[in-house]
């Protein structure tokens, strides 16, 4: 039996639910830092509230791969996890602004972390499966425009969320200013239409896509020639395939260390640091008119990169066709580390769009160059396992950043977090000079 070939617009729903995963996502990322100083949180405690993001990723994205691959129910094998995962990440979005609801039971910057935790968890369990999906109803020959429909809907939900929030202020009139301690007005509306884009669009892909039964699974496998999966594999296996991962995927490690290090850092002080080094700001000042409109250009900046990176994606192929992968990757680490370095010394808030194109370049390879790298490395039969091994050199940099970024800001950079997105910057430098020691397999194989 041979997978069905689909139409473009078949390929399209069957992605069309990441375009709201990635919107609530982006307006995650661009807004939550602001949400948790509008309710009383230090500078240099960010990053610890943010450290359950990288811990839920670390702990959910292996369990959920695994389950998924061994899960069948009516309604499919994928499409359930990524249901309950909007349904719970809706839930996150419209709650986390609105935690000053909370108050009599537990202060609102603590719902809000908690809220933070679900949200990140939520996104978490809705993703994987998304990008199993893909492998699962295409063909092999369709793959490659099922990923690059993918991306374009990342690219269109992360810009858009990104953007919201100054859109409504800016293009709508919805007022971006509020009392103490609460969440200005556009901030929340951006939040309400995030859920519901999301459910949305996730429904659109529940919909409109039919899944392989097991059965149907086990007579494409034998038609493909490949062997049937290990009905007995335990999540434990990890740890010994943890240790035997092949040194490629060793030299990746650091690169890759360095590469989220440096991503995390911009997440977590993008906001504060725009609003006390280019608009002139107390770190303390968080209910005034103008740390609104410093969190809402945050959002035009982070649209900025997610918009430059899809657009660079395409462009990825050529480039390291012509100067090599490892050499596409480096240079593209060291063009968004200078554009991170750079925001220190631009002369206004419209400069910083420069800064960000950089930064868009660097995580198009990111996202895409350590992958390609690493798949020729690795046996066909543990690619899933692998790559769900490679998630940790994503997640535990980021752990390290929020346990120590805080500190760095306080007592190394003075309260002064525009620092500590030079000091991004300066780590993804390091990342690229690292991809220097990177054996890439296939190229090695080309070149001989």
């Amino acid at each position: 039996m041979e997978k069905r070939r689909l139409s473009f617009w078949e390929i399209w729903n069957l992605s069309f639910g990441f375009l709201g995963v990635q919107m609530g996502f982006a307006l995650q990322n661009a807004n939550a830092s602001r949400i948790l100083q509008i309710f009383g949180a230090d500078v240099h405690e960010l990053s610890w509230f943010w450290i359950v993001a990288p811990l839920t990723g670390l702990i959910v994205q292996p369990i959920i791969g695994h389950y998924s691959d061994r899960t069948w129910t009516r309604l499919g094998r994928r499409r359930p996890y990524f249901l309950v995962g909007a349904v719970l990440a809706s839930i996150g979005l419209i709650l986390m602004p609105n935690s000053d609801m909370f108050t009599a039971y537990l202060p609102a910057l603590w719902v809000g972390a908690g809220l933070l935790m679900i949200m990140d968890a939520s996104f978490n369990i809705a993703m994987e499966p998304f990008r199993a999906l893909v492998a699962d109803v295409l063909p092999s020959d369709q793959r490659t425009l099922g990923f690059s429909v993918q991306t374009v809907l990342i690219g269109i939900g992360a810009v858009f969320g990104s953007w919201l929030p100054y859109m409504l202020a800016n293009w709508f009139n919805v007022s971006n200013e509020a009392a103490v301690g609460e969440v200005p007005l556009n901030l929340l509306l951006s939040f309400f239409i995030g859920a519901a884009v999301l459910i949305i669009s996730i429904l659109v892909t529940v919909t409109t896509t039919k899944e392989y039964s097991p059965e149907e699974m086990a007579l494409i496998h034998a038609t493909e020639g490949e062997e049937p999966e290990e009905e007995s594999a335990s999540l434990m296996n990890i740890f010994s395939d943890f240790a035997k991962m092949p040194d490629t995927m060793r030299q990746l490690a650091w690169v890759q260390f360095f590469s989220w290090f440096g991503l995390f850092g911009m997440w977590v002080f993008a906001a504060p640091a725009i609003a006390s080094h280019i608009y002139g700001l107390d770190i303390t000042d968080t209910h005034s008119k103008g740390f609104q409109d410093a969190g809402d250009w945050v959002g035009i900046l982070f649209g900025v990169y997610n918009a430059v990176s899809a657009v660079y994606a395409f462009f990825l192929p050529a480039i390291a066709k012509k100067l090599g992968r490892k050499r596409t990757h480096a240079v593209s680490l060291i063009i968004g580390g200078l554009g991170l370095i750079s925001l220190y010394f631009m002369p206004d808030k419209n400069w910083l769009i420069l800064s960000m194109v950089g930064v868009g370049v660097a995580w198009a390879s990111i996202l895409a160059m350590p992958y390609a790298i690493l798949a020729g490395s690795i046996p066909v039969r543990k690619m899933g396992v692998y790559m769900g091994i490679f998630n940790f050199f994503i997640v535990l940099p980021q752990i390290l950043n929020a346990l120590i970024g805080g500190p760095m800001v306080k007592y190394l950079y003075n309260d002064r977090p525009i620092f500590a997105l030079v000091t991004s910057g300066v780590s993804l430098i390091i990342a690229a000079i690292l991809v220097r020691r990177v054996k890439d397999v296939d190229d090695t194989v080309i070149e001989s």
